[in-house]
């Protein structure tokens, strides 16, 4: 059994996982517009996405439920397996996103190879597994307490510089809402993992998603400035560009193994919802080999679609949860819950049709409230076909 974790070893985690190139470059698409209006994307997206992390991490703090166990709840014991299936292979995704981004910028600041790198900072996250969870609360705090100090110096760097020419864009409002949501999104089929085997699980819950979101958004404004005052938009370039040595190689390899550890520890608890019979920490360097592999050999074109996928994928499975958990406190029984699995579609497609509209308003908050809409329909139909059984 895992050992339980505290309440700071949540909030050190989640921390953590914020700090990370992936978050800076996912800043840096804001730049064109403006730091106001960027900023403001950022935290009304964070606001949205943190409110759909905090309602899955709830749902396994008290359930004392990982989380891919939690889905079973609202889509059938193979609907649980099916999101499984879909959570590792997004997983092994951000595992080789993670290092490869990692890898690329370490080489702009020691050119030895990227493939040095992607093997360095995989080998670095393998260990952290090994570790464990339980066991890695002294270790994330030296981390932290270094990655902290980094960004700080960073923060400090761009207060003290002007700002350049706002850079071209054809970046909506409502797409940059949605780049925002992505990030905290692609959290929700994982803080469970965390939550369900900490002491005190609410507590721990709700400090996790805060610290979560305010550095997020913290290191999305850093990425969005940082391409403002200095006119680049590669992180390591941007860096480089202060005078960054050191410095920056411990922001990019700490920050990168710290988050990158999240990903593989619970892919290695989804493929146990999958294969009963599997070790996690054994699954888990798996997917940390795999996404080794992969991003020594896959290019770092396809990110930002990559992040609209996995919010497509998430936003209605996880509003189908709460509105199941929260609202009509149901389990579903069986293999599959049908009439769930098609709401999920339907959400799915809507998703991608409101993303190629590039509304004013972003594809999340449409799509949340029409699923919220069709759960209360299959409610009432449910009800009434069980009053008739009944009756």
């Amino acid at each position: 059994m895992e050992k339980q974790t505290s309440v700071t070893a949540n909030g050190l985690l989640w921390f953590g996982a914020a700090i990370s190139i992936a978050e800076m470059l996912s800043g840096t698409f804001f730049a064109s517009l403006g730091w106001q209006k960027g900023l403001l994307a950022i935290v009304i997206g964070h606001l949205l996405g943190g409110a759909l992390m905090l309602g899955a991490g709830l749902i396994g703090g008290k359930l004392r439920q990982n989380a891919m166990t939690t889905v079973a709840r609202s889509f059938g014991s193979k609907g649980g397996q099916f999101f499984a299936g879909l959570n590792v292979l997004q997983l092994i995704g951000w595992t080789a996103v993670m290092i490869l981004s990692g890898a690329q910028a370490c080489q702009l600041f020691l050119p030895l190879s990227t493939a040095f790198w992607v093997i360095v900072i995989g080998g670095l996250t393998a260990i952290w597994v090994l570790v464990g969870l339980g066991n890695l609360t002294k270790l994330n705090s030296l981390a932290m307490a270094s990655l902290l100090a980094a960004v700080l110096y960073l923060s400090f760097l761009l207060t003290k510089g002007s700002t350049a020419s706002v850079p071209s864009s054809e970046l909506t409002f409502g797409g940059a809402v949605e780049l925002a949501i992505a990030m905290p999104l692609s959290w929700l089929p994982l803080i469970s993992d965390y939550t369900s085997v900490a002491q005190k699980p609410i507590k721990s819950t709700w400090v996790s998603v805060i610290i979560y979101n305010l550095t997020s958004s913290w290191m999305y404004f850093v990425g969005m400035m940082g391409v403002l005052v200095t006119g680049q938009e590669e992180i390591a370039a941007m860096m480089k560009s202060f005078g960054l040595g050191v410095v920056a190689l411990i922001i990019i390899v700490l920050s990168t193994v710290t988050t990158t550890f999240l990903d593989v520890y619970s892919a290695g608890i989804s493929s146990q919802t999958i294969w009963t019979q599997t070790k996690a920490k054994t699954a888990g360097l798996l997917v940390c080999v795999v996404g080794m592999a992969i991003a020594l050999f896959v290019p770092m074109a396809f990110y930002e679609n990559f992040l609209y996928l996995i919010s497509s994928v998430f936003v209605p499975m996880i509003t189908i949860q709460i509105v199941d958990f929260f609202w009509f406190r149901k389990k579903a029984q069986g293999n599959w819950q049908v009439g769930n699995f098609i709401l999920w579609t339907l959400g799915f497609i809507i998703y991608q049709v409101f993303l190629q509209m590039a509304t004013p308003f972003g594809s999340t908050v449409p799509v949340v409230l029409i699923v919220v809409g069709g759960a209360l329909i299959h409610h009432i139909l449910r009800r009434k076909k069980d009053v008739k059984r009944l009756s």
